[in-house]
């Protein structure tokens, strides 16, 4: 009869074993290690044997899984509303400073542009044309004036449907009409309508982008909403 003498324990073996008793959470928060532990286990256990618990682990793992996802992109999400809504707020402080129409102007297409990260910026009104002057005819680096019914059509590509206070899409090709030398580089963009008043003609603000993913279809429009109505209310103050 054989005796099988206790295998012995090396010290470096002795304390990690040590170190695991005093601290089983270690072991236990390691996904790799729980890991190799349940497969050396399944290993053991062989085939034929249906580990239930083993099973449950891993769809836990996943559920896991997804949930971390789904928190990684609501803080994702968060931040990325938070540093829009920054940028449009400091936009607004930047767009009252002017006190002349001029410089307001020239804002839109300076420190505005730079805040908000665009590369084109223009405002288009509708004004009545006499003779044979062009459907749209700029005025300076932002000012544009078209016909009237320019904007709708613009905005809907002719088709009958309702116009939106903020549209946002991809550029089509017929969009020299409003970024004259810029067309080629300007790949998205933000229309927002503008309202001036009983007896006045509309007007349209536009935000041109070279990435053609900044403005989608599928965004909210809630932080240009806000920061069209607040130069369509300085506009009224100009055109007053």
């Amino acid at each position: 009869m054989s005796t099988q003498l206790p295998r012995a324990i090396s010290p470096m073996a002795e304390e990690l074993r040590e170190k695991i008793i005093s601290d089983p959470d270690m072991v236990l928060d390691d996904q790799d290690v729980m890991r190799a532990l349940i497969a050396a286990n399944e290993r053991s256990t062989g085939n034929n044997v249906v580990d239930l618990r083993g099973l449950a682990m891993e769809r836990l793992e996943d559920r896991l899984d997804r949930l971390e996802d789904t928190h990684r992109g609501v803080i994702a999400a968060a931040y990325e509303n938070l540093a829009g809504t920054n940028q449009i707020h400091r936009a607004v402080l930047q767009l009252l400073e002017p006190t002349e129409f001029t410089p307001f102007l020239k804002a839109l297409s300076g420190e505005i542009a730079q805040t908000l990260r665009l590369d084109a910026v223009r405002l288009l009104l509708e004004t009545k044309v006499e003779g044979d002057e062009p459907a749209t005819r700029k005025l300076g680096d932002v000012l544009i004036t078209a016909e009237p019914g320019f904007i709708e059509s613009y905005i809907t590509y002719g088709r009958n449907v309702p116009v939106r206070p903020v549209t946002l899409r991809q550029v089509a090709p017929e969009t020299d009409v409003i970024y004259g030398d810029n067309t080629g580089f300007i790949h998205s963009e933000a229309l927002m309508t503008l309202d001036f008043g009983p007896g006045r003609l509309p007007g349209l603000l536009v935000f041109g982008s070279e990435d053609p993913h900044m403005f989608r279809p599928t965004q909210g429009t809630d932080l240009l909403t806000f920061f069209s109505g607040v130069f369509e209310k300085m506009m009224r103050r100009w055109l007053g």
